[in-house]
């Protein structure tokens, strides 16, 4: 039979999409209409049932290879859309026969066949007209079935610009003997999702022309937020780059995409994304979602205490306190305690004073008489001096510890002084410890030796200048608690006379005492002495830095070795990988210049990062012209690690200075929002810019882009440094048309090993760009980079076109490996090509270096006549047409369909103007010809006469074929 049968599986995609129409799926009569109504004796689509696992399954086929003009047609019932969804897929699954198999009975096989659509505002029944619909796509299969074995064919298009409340699809038949298997139609979305606890709605992915769809959201329940949060929706149906993060509110942390009240024990005071914290010391929580812990009975915070901090108790009472007399001064003491055995846990710990003077059994308060020094309030010192006391008289002094928290509760533990008398130990010997000319430092010997006791013995040490003049004499009187003192500010070169004794309890003196002279040094011996241990020091430096200098070259001698190359010195290593910094941020400071935010003014956005939105702006700095330049900004909710690895590109970039590298004005690290400055690139990615300029630019132009490109790459390959993702779409372009190496988020410094290679241990690689030997073994060297640079003088070449076209990255690996490489593109100087194979050739040690290839560039546009050669191409290879396989004459039935093929139908109205409306004329015309219509371009212009003169070479091949 002609017809065809199958049993399909069916097949499910792992991508977020909304299915408008599934023709497997509907299980029941699919009511779709074919046209013509009646065509007598000549069959058209037929619809074939079958039952697979209990299910019904529905196909439709039609094969009428005999019958000339073929024009069928088969439309589907009204496709309902959603408001939002103005572009939508078309995925096919079907069968086409090879016309060979028929022999003889074919009079125009096909082994094509076309998708249509039309708009409608409402569902317009059995009513068809051939005009209402326009063509989306002519589809050929890649694989095509002979006699016995059935080859599947999927293909997916794109319907764009979709307006009104729905649409039809139409298949039509020129011809081919075809099974249409399955028809699905659904459309991309965003699925409804939480990121950074902002909720953000099901979106449909925008189209071509809005590749970004903003979505505004809203935080989850018990959250908020500064600003209204925001996210993008790409094409594929990805969400990226979300901006503004929601914060759980006080009493709430976030548990899984949601905020959760503090469990009791726990509290949160502020609107952030940490967690609940434990109740501090001497708190207590008792509720969930506490904004803080009260404090225990007991326990109190002071009025300037946070909130969120731990409570205090009241101090205990200050210890030992006593009070010590004068022989000197009559009418004078000296108070001193020890600071309370317990704080509460606080250390603003003061002092008062109350003084009570008794007469007999009546006792008063001292009032304003007595005098304290420093004050009897507010002490922070464990001592005072209290004067103008009257004799005999009994004074009851009271010292009270006071903190933050005393306000609270009323409780002071007094303890009164006393005056027991008790005899003091005996000063033996005084010695003198260490003599300069400004001070001295003395020691004396006790005994009996003290023994461990609550107050500690107290010395009263005098001394005076020795002078013959006895009638002013100054003593100096100190009062001592160590058995030890330094005495400064002496005067140089003078004896001085010093007495100690020990005091009694009651601050007495006691009955023994021992006086000694000692001498100050004089500033000549200083200076002898400083002279000396200035030489010493200056030797013993000297000597510790050559040793340092001699270990730094031992154990650095890869950064610090040099050699001679004629008459220069070269480092053999300049780069310094951020990432070997302790602290990113200061390989941040010193590899890039800080800049003020209000230096920067944020224009428009221009893209989104990794790491958030891309703006162009305007850098201002006072004293400097004001710049264009593009901001690259860190999204709100950042981890230290995303900004540490957002920044590590500055740091990276900063070390770099060449007309090819992309140059880093600065960054703004200490402020809220981070962000990188770099020059503005007004052109912006190579790739799209040589696609929106096909044919505008001549081989010599192109060959200075990639002089531009291998000069930079040269100066990182001097610099030991390897890209690792050298793609057109990460060269930028100013106006000027030069070339940039930009995008570092790959990159990483060589190891100082022999083979100089860098293994990653995970990520990405950009296959079609990658060096075989960095996939199998993700091993980088700049010899990785020039198979790279190759890849991307084959994109300037083809302005743009993608690598290796549509094949899969498992396809391109395995064609690499079978000694495949990309043809050279149209208009290709073959010793441009010729350089591209020497870039990909197997074995990384016989590629040029990036030197070697500055030096052939450059060799080639000293000579422009060296680029007129042009190599070979196959417009077949590069174009890709249809498979035409088995059909005599043109290939394709009429000039829109080849037009289309080769994405040229803007010149569509030029050729039926100019009376053009076969293929046999199409393959009549020359050069001259295709000018005189109207194709002016000459990229567009080269891309026509190709294709035609690739149809000619098709027709003459299939003419020996049907032979």
């Amino acid at each position: 039979s002609d017809k065809i049968y199958t049993r399909l599986p069916l097949i499910y995609s792992h991508s977020f999409f909304d299915v408008l129409l599934d023709m497997k799926a509907s299980g029941g009569e699919l009511g779709w209409l074919t046209w013509p109504l009646d065509q007598g004796d000549k069959p058209g689509w037929e619809v074939v049932q079958k039952t697979l696992n209990g299910s019904q399954l529905y196909t439709y086929s039609i094969c009428n290879v005999g019958e000339r003009e073929q024009d069928n047609w088969l439309r589907t019932t009204f496709i309902q859309r959603r408001p939002s969804a103005s572009r939508v897929f078309v995925e096919l699954q079907f069968i086409v026969r090879d016309c060979n198999s028929f022999g003889a009975s074919s009079l125009t096989c096909k082994e094509t066949f076309n998708l249509f659509s039309s708009e409608s505002d409402a569902d317009v029944g059995t009513t068809f007209r051939k005009g209402q619909f326009k063509k989306v796509a002519t589809i050929a299969p890649d694989e095509i079935t002979g006699k016995k074995e059935l080859r599947i064919n999927t293909e997916t298009r794109v319907v764009e610009n979709l307006s009104l409340k729905g649409f039809y699809l139409a298949i039509q038949d020129i011809g081919a003997c075809v099974a249409l298997l399955s028809l699905r139609v659904y459309y991309k979305i965003c699925p409804a999702t939480i990121q950074s606890l902002a909720s953000f709605p099901e979106t449909v992915a925008g189209g071509e022309n809005q590749a970004l769809r903003e979505v505004s959201g809203e935080c989850v329940e018990n959250a908020i937020s500064e600003g209204l949060p925001r996210i993008y929706c790409t094409v594929d149906g990805e969400w990226v780059v979300p901006v503004g993060q929601c914060q759980c509110k006080p009493g709430y942390e976030e548990t899984e995409d949601a905020c959760k009240e503090c469990l009791p024990g726990f509290f949160k005071a502020e609107a952030s994304s940490g967690k609940c914290e434990p109740c501090p010391a001497n708190t207590q929580g008792l509720d969930t979602g506490a904004l803080f812990c009260p404090c225990m009975d007991g326990f109190y915070r002071a009025p300037t205490d946070p909130p969120t901090g731990p409570c205090s108790g009241l101090p205990s009472a200050p210890r030992d306190l006593v009070a010590t007399t004068s022989h000197l001064s009559v009418g004078k003491l000296l108070l001193s305690w020890r600071p309370p055995e317990h704080t509460g846990g606080r250390t603003d710990i003061t002092y008062s004073i109350e003084c009570l003077r008794c007469e007999g059994p009546v006792c008063q308060s001292c009032g304003e008489k007595i005098r304290y020094e420093p004050a009897n309030v507010g002490l922070t010192l464990t001592k005072v001096t209290v004067s103008e006391l009257d004799a005999h008289l009994n004074y009851t002094f009271t010292v009270e510890a006071h903190s933050g928290v005393s306000a609270f509760a009323s409780q002071a533990m007094p303890q009164a002084h006393k005056l027991p008398l008790t005899n003091p130990p005996k000063i033996t010997s005084m010695r003198l410890v260490k003599q300069n000319p400004t001070s001295l430092s003395l020691s004396w010997e006790v005994s009996p030796k003290p023994r461990v006791q609550a107050r500690p013995i107290r010395y009263e040490l005098t001394y005076r200048k020795k002078d013959d003049n006895l009638d002013v004499t100054t003593y100096t009187v100190l009062i001592l608690e160590k058995n030890s003192v330094q005495i400064p500010d002496l005067s140089p070169g003078t004896a001085y006379l010093f007495r100690v004794q020990a005091l009694g309890s009651d601050g007495s003196p006691g009955g023994s005492s021992i006086e000694e002279q000692y001498e100050t040094l004089s500033e000549g011996h200083l200076a002898h002495n400083n002279t000396a241990v200035i030489s010493g020091a200056a030797i013993g430096g000297a000597v510790m830095l050559l040793i340092v200098v001699i270990v730094l070259f031992l154990h650095r001698r890869s950064v610090l070795f040099f050699f001679l190359n004629g008459f220069q010195l070269k480092p053999l290593k300049t780069y310094v990988d951020p990432h070997t910094y302790e602290d990113p941020n200061i390989a941040v400071l010193k590899f890039a210049t800080e800049i003020h935010p209000s230096h920067i003014t944020k224009q428009k956005v221009i893209g989104a990062g990794e790491f958030g939105e891309v703006y162009r702006g305007i850098l201002k700095v006072p004293g400097r012209k004001e710049v264009a330049v593009a901001v690259k900004t860190l999204k709100p909710g950042y981890t230290e690690k995303q900004r540490q690895d957002f920044l590590s590109e500055a740091s990276i970039m900063g070390q770099f200075a060449h007309q090819n590298i992309i140059r880093l004005e600065g960054v703004v690290t200490k402020f809220k929002h981070a962000m990188i400055v770099t020059e503005y690139m007004e052109n912006g990615a190579l790739d799209r810019y040589l696609r929106d300029h096909d044919g505008e630019f001549s081989a010599y132009q192109l060959v200075g882009m990639m002089r531009g490109i291998a000069a930079g790459m040269k100066y990182l390959s001097d610099m030991s440094y390897v890209h690792r993702d050298l793609a057109a779409r990460n060269i930028l372009v100013n106006n000027t048309l030069e070339c940039k190496v930009s995008d570092f988020g790959l990159s990483r410094v060589l190891e100082d090993d022999p083979e100089g290679t860098y293994t990653t241990s995970g990520g990405k690689i950009p296959i079609r760009w990658t060096a075989p030997e960095a996939i199998a073994y993700r091993k980088f060297t700049s010899a990785s980079d020039v198979w790279s640079f190759g890849i991307v003088m084959w994109e300037v070449m083809a302005f743009g076109e993608r690598p290796y076209w549509d094949m899969s990255n498992h396809e391109v690996m395995k064609a690499i490996n079978e000694a495949f490489r990309l043809p050279a593109p149209m208009d290709c100087p073959s010793a441009v090509y010729q350089l591209m194979l020497q870039c990909w050739l197997q074995d990384r040690s016989k590629r040029p270096r990036f030197g070697d290839i500055v030096s052939l560039l450059d060799k080639l546009l000293r000579s422009p006549e060296s680029l007129k050669a042009i190599a070979d191409f196959d417009p077949r290879v590069s174009i890709r047409l249809p498979s035409t396989s088995g059909s005599d004459g043109p290939p394709f039935r009429c000039v829109p369909e080849w037009l289309e093929s080769i994405k040229m139908s803007q010149y569509g109205e030029n050729f039926t103007c100019a009376g053009i409306v076969s293929m046999d004329q199409v393959m009549q015309m020359k050069n001259e010809d295709i000018k005189n219509i109207g194709v002016r371009l000459p990229g567009h212009l080269k891309r026509i006469a190709y294709s035609i003169l690739g149809l000619k070479d098709q027709t003459s091949t299939l003419s020996v074929f049907a032979v």
